[in-house]
């Protein structure tokens, strides 16, 4: 044995360079420069990850961060173009008094009714983390036999004036634009909204064509509830980015999997494999548990910075700060000030007569903000009077 081993120690001291180089090309040849994709323990009834939807809908993801709403609602915002330019938005929806923002409108590129939720928008990402570790399962969710979620993820879109205002739109844009089909996304807690909000499309209103796709998203209830969404809702990808924090919060505690917080299926991990200048990025298709251990479960959830960014593109506010909204660039004195209390909304409003939509203003708090929208003049909105901008 002792012979044998100085016998390899010699092959290798004297052709260990040459092994080294060939395992190194045919690892060159065989891996090549392009995204790779990786598939296991995939159901066939599963949905099939589409990447080239996923860059789409996190820009969207990311739009719904913007805070100036003149340029949202028009679609000329500075993350208003790329892979979503030309979408037109039916109704913008801001909850200033639970710090909650969404939009839906209809991309003619995908054919779908699109529907995006903000995520976080607070002086501190951190702390917002910080307290998803002491989130309880506290509320059964209506109609789920064992199902529980945290109540704070239910009602930020089922108790607010979010709800009614994207049904409401959703109704009206598959009226007049046909039978669409439905994507809702969101990153962060604007994910666990879209969750929310797929699943109430598909129960509430029998809707058949929903699709969910998030970024980042937060782990919402247990696994009885996991299991009713992923039957109810198979349509539905949460992509994760590397050692992101937030989808391992609040904590999955595997020996009591009953009794905690569980993810539904599909999660899509996206993430680097290889050393030296031989990384390659990996989106990796997990199993249908939604708790797949060697997925996003097999690193630490330690990073901030990967919650921030997926696909390169940024998901967040401009900037950290207490919420409010900017009505237009000229007049921000007015938007700082203006829907601080309650909500307002922005509507496209559909004339059967002149066969197009009408640009208003709508809003219940009882002060006057100025709008530029479409190079008009200076619009005054006084107690929850329409106008009409057309």
């Amino acid at each position: 044995m002792g012979c044998y081993g100085l016998s390899l120690q010699s092959i290798w001291g004297k052709e260990g360079g040459l092994l080294l180089a060939i395992f190194v090309c045919l690892f060159t040849f065989s891996c090549g420069r392009e995204l790779k994709v990786e598939h296991k323990h995939v159901d066939n009834h599963a949905t099939a990850y589409n990447h080239t939807l996923a860059t789409i809908l996190v820009e969207y993801a990311s739009a719904v961060y913007m805070s100036d709403l003149t340029q949202l609602f028009t679609w000329t915002c500075p993350r208003c173009s790329g892979l979503t330019a030309g979408f037109e938005i039916i109704e913008l929806l801001v909850d200033v008094e639970h710090c909650l923002q969404s939009f839906v409108g209809v991309s003619k590129d995908l054919n779908a009714v699109v529907i995006a939720f903000r995520g976080t928008q607070e002086h501190s990402i951190q702390n917002w983390i910080e307290d998803l570790y002491w989130k309880q399962l506290d509320i059964d969710y209506p109609g789920m036999a064992d199902a529980m979620v945290h109540h704070g993820f239910y009602s930020a879109y089922h108790n607010t004036t979010i709800r009614p205002g994207v049904l409401n739109a959703v109704e009206s844009a598959r009226k007049y634009y046909g039978d669409l089909n439905i994507m809702v996304t969101g990153h962060s807690m604007g994910g666990a909204m879209a969750a929310f909000c797929g699943l109430d499309l598909v129960v509430n209103t029998e809707a058949k064509n929903v699709q969910v796709m998030t970024f980042g998203q937060p782990r919402v209830g247990n696994a009885a509830f996991a299991s009713y969404y992923s039957q109810l809702v198979p349509n539905t990808i949460r992509v994760t980015n590397e050692h992101d924090i937030v989808p391992h919060l609040p904590p999955y505690y595997r020996y009591f999997p009953q009794k905690t917080y569980h993810h539904f299926s599909r999660e899509v991990w996206v993430h680097n494999i290889g050393v030296g200048s031989l990384v390659y990025e990996v989106e990796e298709v997990c199993d249908g548990s939604g708790e797949d251990p060697t997925c996003s479960r097999s690193v630490a959830g330690n990073s901030i910075t990967d919650h921030l960014v997926y696909f390169g593109v940024e998901l967040m506010c401009e900037t950290w700060r207490s919420c409010g909204i900017v009505m237009d660039s000229l007049a921000k004195e007015y938007g700082k000030n203006g829907c601080q209390r309650k909500y307002c909304f922005l509507q496209r409003f559909y004339s059967e007569n002149e066969n197009r939509y009408k640009h208003w203003w709508r809003s219940n708090v009882e002060f006057r903000i100025w709008a530029l929208l479409q190079g008009g003049g200076e619009i005054p909105l006084v107690n929850s009077s329409p106008i009409n901008l057309s």
